[in-house]
């Protein structure tokens, strides 16, 4: 644990830039650190950009610095929505880790990436390279890739001050009532089971926008909007208002139980969380165009709807365009 004041001469810069000048560390494993609530200002987490004032105090547990791993290009199928010079964004499939991590040396999505693009390996973090936002292993769709260090420092932030849209699509138990809002719950890591995430009083502050797309046999189809980015957010706001997500093992239960006997054997069976990430709205890095990236529905999701509603999915098919 590290621990000192913000003296005059520190005061007014970003929280970020701080801690990395203090601890020598980079900027972007920093920004890891505050997004996990490892960094607080006066007992709180804060947010990337928070500039904290003389005597204020910081206090931060980083992690252990990760062993750097081999990381062997595979050249496996990539789906690809859009590439230029200094950006690549691809559609995840399910399954498909982004990084190598623990027990995890390979058969990623970097590892995938570097293949095609080798210029990777030099961009970002050594074990994540390129990498400015993640999905998690079972959920599909849009993911921004930075192939350029301009790129990645310039993405790293917009991502770090919330100046990317990023819309979700989920199947989930019953329908919410009202059909449109805005969740808004304080996120912490859970006190007993440290594979969860929970709602807690002394959470990080944390919005999930919703609306319901369309209804189900005791499912609904709903739309969502990230305000915030806090590890599994979604998953926690939608149990939060008792609507978790198909297939979500965590933190829905047996929650298939309370639904009409007919489709009850299709949502067990759904085999992970019923997420996908469907759009994303981001300013370019470096030319600053608008770019908007949408990856279809996958089948599996399809699949399961048709099973479960006589209502169509969204037919959106995936595309950019600039000046949007």
């Amino acid at each position: 644990m590290e621990r000192w004041r913000v003296t005059e001469g520190d005061a007014g810069e970003r929280l970020d830039r701080s801690v990395a000048r203090k601890l020598d560390a980079p900027r972007n494993q920093v920004q890891i650190w505050i997004r996990e609530g490892l960094v607080e200002v006066d007992g709180k987490a804060r947010r990337v950009s928070y500039s904290p004032s003389v005597g204020q105090e910081i206090v931060c547990t980083p992690r252990p610095k990760e062993t750097a791993v081999n990381l062997e290009p595979e050249p496996e199928t990539l789906s690809v929505l859009h590439e230029d010079e200094h950006v690549v964004v691809v559609d995840k499939p399910a399954g498909l880790a982004v990084h190598p991590g623990a027990g995890r040396p390979q058969g990623t999505l970097v590892n995938r990436l570097i293949a095609r693009y080798p210029e990777l390996s030099s961009v970002g973090g050594v074990d994540r390279p390129g990498i400015v936002h993640r999905l998690d292993i079972d959920t599909t769709g849009v993911l921004v890739v930075a192939r350029s260090e301009p790129a990645y420092q310039a993405l790293s932030r917009a991502f770090a001050e919330r100046l990317i849209e990023k819309t979700y699509l989920g199947i989930v138990f019953g329908s919410p009532d009202p059909q449109e809002g805005s969740i808004v719950e304080p996120i912490a890591r859970h006190p007993t089971r440290r594979r969860e995430m929970a709602v807690r009083p002394d959470g990080r502050p944390s919005t999930t926008g919703y609306r319901v797309v369309a209804q189900g046999s005791g499912t609904a189809l709903v739309e969502l909007d990230l305000m915030t980015g806090r590890t599994h957010q979604i998953r926690v706001h939608l149990k939060a208002i008792h609507h978790p997500l198909v297939g979500d093992g965590l933190y829905a239960g047996n929650r298939w139980r309370g639904a009409p006997r007919p489709v009850q054997k299709k949502l067990k069976e759904f085999p992970r969380p019923a997420l996908h990430a469907h759009e994303i709205v981001f300013n370019h890095p470096v030319d600053g165009g608008s770019l908007r990236l949408t990856a279809p529905i996958p089948r599996d999701l399809r699949v399961l709807w048709e099973a479960i509603s006589t209502e169509p999915l969204p037919g959106i098919e995936p595309g950019s365009e600039r000046g949007s």
